[in-house]
């Protein structure tokens, strides 16, 4: 590398990463003090450092060993006879020596020829400009006799066209003398001034004896030491990378932005890479204002079109800037060459979109745009692409405009981009307040990530001059949205009044159209009233009136399943609550519309159909990703959660509950969905973790909570079981107890819905209070078996059987332990296990007691109870068994089968690799690692090696196999 340290800071830019062009200089001007007469032409961007390099090399061994005239051609000069030459000679022009030259050669180089004014005008065929040439080539042709001669000439994309001329006309008539002619020029000019002078550089370029060196960008390690010219502590590499990406590696911009980090006390660390975006952002604003200020307007006006169209629409600059398509090549190849156009920079972006921008007033900006998405449009292109050049107008004035947007907006809710639809259909609004189509379509975007704003939206629908049918349609969407916006009961009043309205106009034999309507609103009724405390007894009178439809269509579907909850609710046996849900999810006619398949997922959950339910769920999981459905999809992760931890996968309940909890808590609407909440705080309390459940459920206390059924009683269980694992029982006691009369009151009797009674049970048998746990017992008894399954009469004996003292109670804790087992609730068997090994321990029979511990231990173990069993364990140990303790690990929330894949990945295996040594599809693999990073909270592949090495697990290796 070629570096001078006493250089300016300019020039030592120029010379870093140049060494291959400063050796091909040096080459050439040993060629020509040989004799044989030679030139370049240094060519490169606007500050790439061709002046800087030009000085450089001047003063190294050419500049010692020759007579060297230098001149900087002045912009705006080009018009001037001979005033490169002029720049070039200088003061020699006038007689007068030139510092560092050979004094008695030069004055025979002042020409009056030279003189400003002299044959202006004349082309250079004209008899007095080729008299000149001869005359000014004989003079210099006497200096080289003398010796040899460098001609370095600055910025030559400013030099007239005799300058040039002449200097092709001396070195194709200098063959054997010692003449070396050097130029810069820069490239972008070369391409946007193609006059006389541009045509007369390029015939001199194309001598064979004239070499074209382009100077590129900087590398890092060029950057790394141009840093230390600045700073004087050492460059952090991010500092370098970062410097570099901003400035393209442009020496003059890198010093422009060094410089101005340096004013601002930001030193090249961590600290100082974070500025650069920043500070780089303003730098390369002024750049571009610099650099089309300096070029010809058309160029302006074709980094405008880039700006306003992007890289998509460069088919269409030509068309919108005006400028014919060879002249917009050359202005895109020089905006690249600058960093500001696709294929080299941002130019549509941030502060330099702003920068091309800028020269424009609001209303001249604005057309533009108009016309952008007019040609866009009249070429077309997509919808999307078109309204988003309408979004920025102040007014969509134009009678095409809507309809661009309307077409944008169906585009993007076909894939799901539910907020970018939204954008485009209040556009639409704007020119058409009064359509109520497009209010209930920016509602039904609007749904999943603003429902207050979509039940705003849908409450301006409702208008008196709305027809029945249509005001039917907007109060079912309504009902739904509600839920989200805590509007349930000014849903039901909208509900009930247009259920009336229908019944009036419809008559009592609809057509097929009109039945499904009323259907439709029937069910989004029944789900909103469901959700009520106050509502939810009349809501299931109600339904209970209402005939079973057959689920034939996607309304009848919803509807199903709503009954099937009412239905499963009133605790009758689950039989009829669980086929009218299955009909739901299996009829043909089903959509995928949340409320049907969760509602059918929590009856099948409560009659432990579990496969079915979770089947259920990760369908409504599944359409909400794939649609961006925000509040479904953190709804239904909650649910999913619960009905995992019921089942004693509580890594998996944790890990949903988590999701859920960051996905609504990023969103506006987050705290009024208690639901994620509700579920991690249970989930932690069986985790071991009762007091970060108890802080997490401080902040789910706001009074709209006590009016829905599915929050208030959750609450009140999961704060029950919080206070009880922190030793408050008689706070726990209370909570439970209130919890009944509220699940009483509201009318809904489910023995596995909040089984309030076991925990009340429980409790007062801890306290000694054993009478009074009968009552509770006998509740949740009289409640199982009319339900039936195996899990509420395990409940049911569980509850008994710590109501009841001596051989009985223990006879009934056996009973719980034998129908658990056999049921999906394996923390619930666990839980048995522990009170029967307690209570044998407590009658002597240590070695029966041992046996349910250990069971126990292991049960809870395996779902990840923690607090279970380490309860269990302790009371293993005092019955005198033994047993390795429990660790609070990450790993011990993985699968067996997910510890040997997570141990494999670690490892270095791919996915195909795994597959092949465990016998598994790849899909099953990544599954399996999928589950992994959720459990675990890692993000990446990376991060598995280091979680296993912390926890003292080594990594698996598996015999690679092709390409994962």
């Amino acid at each position: 590398m070629v570096r001078s340290r006493s250089l300016d800071p300019d020039i030592g830019s120029a010379l870093a990463g140049r060494a291959d062009v400063v050796r091909e200089l040096n080459r050439s001007a040993h060629h020509a003090r040989s004799g044989r007469a030679c030139s370049a032409v240094v060519t490169g961007p606007t500050g790439i450092g061709k002046s800087a390099l030009l000085s450089a090399f001047l003063g190294e061994d050419a500049g010692r060993h020759a007579t060297v005239l230098r001149g900087t051609c002045e912009e705006g000069a080009s018009d001037a006879a001979f005033s490169g030459l002029r720049t070039l000679f200088g003061p020699t022009a006038q007689g007068a020596p030139r510092e560092g030259a050979t004094r008695h050669a030069l004055p025979t180089l002042a020409l009056p020829t030279l003189a400003p004014g002299a044959l202006a005008g004349e082309p250079p065929h004209a008899p007095a400009v080729q008299h000149a040439f001869h005359d000014l080539h004989r003079r210099t042709a006497d200096t080289l006799s003398r010796g040899p001669l460098v001609l370095a000439l600055d910025d030559v994309h400013h030099c007239d066209e005799l300058s040039l001329r002449w200097l092709e006309f001396l070195l194709r008539r200098s063959d054997g003398l010692p003449l070396f002619i050097v130029l810069t020029q820069q490239s972008e000019a070369a391409l946007t001034r193609r006059g006389p002078a541009y045509h007369a550089l390029a015939d001199l370029a194309a001598y064979h004896r004239t070499t074209t060196l382009r100077l590129g960008p900087l590398t890092e390690p060029d950057v790394a030491e141009i840093v230390k010219d600045f700073f004087p502590v050492p460059a952090d590499p991010v500092f370098v990378t970062r410097a570099r990406a901003a400035t393209g590696g442009n020496p003059r911009l890198l010093g422009r932005l060094l410089r101005e980090l340096r004013a601002e006390g930001a030193g090249p660390g961590v600290g100082g890479a974070d500025r650069i975006a920043e500070t780089g952002g303003r730098v390369l604003a002024r750049w571009a204002r610099e650099l089309l200020d300096r070029q010809p307007s058309w160029v302006g006006e074709v980094a405008r079109a880039v700006a306003v169209l992007g890289e998509r629409g460069a088919d269409h600059v030509g068309p919108l800037a005006a400028v014919p398509a060879d002249l917009v090549e050359d202005v895109l190849t020089v905006l690249r060459e600058a960093g500001l156009a696709p294929g080299g920079g941002a130019l549509a972006d941030g502060a330099l979109r702003a920068a091309a921008l800028a020269p424009l007033d609001t209303r001249a900006l604005s057309d533009l745009r108009a016309r952008a998405a007019l040609l866009l449009s009249d070429a077309g292109r997509p919808a999307e692409e078109v309204a988003e050049h309408l979004l920025p107008l102040p007014s969509i004035c134009e009678p095409w405009m809507p309809g661009v947007l309307l077409e944008a907006a169906a585009h993007a809710e076909e894939r799901g981009a539910l907020g970018i639809a939204a954008r485009y259909l209040y556009r639409v609004l704007e020119a058409d307040p009064d359509s109520v189509e497009v209010r209930v379509r920016l509602a039904r975007a609007l749904a999943e990530t603003d429902p207050p704003e979509a039940v705003a939206q849908l409450r301006e629908a409702l208008a008196p001059s709305v027809d029945v049918r249509t005001r039917a349609r907007i109060a079912a969407q309504f009902g739904l949205t509600g839920l989200a916006a805590r509007e349930c009961s000014v849903a039901l009043g909208i509900l009930e009044d247009v259920l009336d309205a229908l019944d009036a106009e419809l008559g009592p034999d609809p057509v097929p159209a009109d039945r499904e309507l009323r259907t439709l609103v029937e069910s989004v009724f029944l789900i909103v009233g469901s959700h009520g405390r106050s509502t939810f007894a009349a809501t299931r009178k109600r339904a209970a009136a209402m005939t079973v439809p057959e689920g034939d269509t996607p309304a009848q579907c919803e509807k199903l399943a709503a009954m099937a909850v009412l239905t499963a609710l009133d605790g009758q046996p689950p039989e009829p609550a669980v086929q009218v849900a299955l009909r739901a999810t299996s009829s043909p006619q089903l959509r995928l519309k949340n409320w049907t398949l969760i509602n059918s997922a929590f009856v099948l959950g409560l009659a432990d159909r579990t496969e079915e339910a979770l089947h259920a769920l990760d369908r409504v999981l599944r359409h909400g990703r794939e649609n961006s459905a925000v509040w479904t999809y953190a709804l239904a992760l909650s649910t999913r959660s619960t009905l995992q931890h019921s089942l004693g996968a509580l890594p998996d309940a944790l890990a949903d509950a988590r999701t859920a909890v960051q996905i609504s808590g990023a969103e506006r609407w987050g705290d009024t969905m208690a639901l994620p909440r509700l579920a991690l705080a249970g989930v932690l309390v069986d985790r071991g973790e009762a007091a970060s459940a108890e802080r997490l459920l401080a902040g789910t206390e706001p009074v709209w909570c006590e009016q829905y059924v599915w929050t208030y009683h959750r609450y009140l269980m999961a704060y029950g079981r919080a206070r009880h694992a922190l030793g408050d029982a008689e706070g726990a006691l209370e909570l439970f107890r209130e919890c009944g009369r509220a699940l009483e009151e509201a009318e809904v009797r489910h023995p596995a819905y909040l089984p309030w009674w076991v925990e009340a049970a429980c409790v007062l048998a801890e306290l000694g209070r054993v009478e009074e746990a009968q009552e509770p017992a006998a509740h949740g008894t009289w409640l199982a078996r009319q339900w039936g399954t195996p899990r509420v009469l395990g409940l049911a004996a569980l509850a008994r059987g710590v109501a009841t003292p001596g051989e009985e109670g223990v006879e009934l804790l056996g009973e719980a332990v034998r129908e658990l087992s056999v049921s999906p609730a394996r923390v619930e068997h666990a839980r048995a296990e522990l009170v029967l090994g307690k209570a044998l321990l407590a009658n002597g029979d240590r070695r029966t007691a041992r046996e349910h511990l250990r069971t126990a231990a292991g049960l809870a173990q395996r779902c990840g109870a923690l607090a279970l069993g380490q309860d269990a364990r302790g009371a293993l140990v005092a019955a005198g068994g033994r047993m390795r303790k429990m660790t609070t690990s990450p790993l011990d929330l993985l699968t067996s089968m997910e510890r040997t894949v997570a141990s494999l990945a670690a490892g270095g295996a791919g996915n195909r690799s795994i597959a092949q040594s465990l016998y598994v599809s790849v899909r099953t693999v990544e599954m399996h690692l999928t589950s992994v990073y959720r459990k675990l909270g890692i993000a990446e592949r990376a991060q598995l090696a280091e979680v296993l090495r912390s926890s003292g697990i080594r990594e698996a290796r598996a015999p690679r196999s092709g390409q994962d």
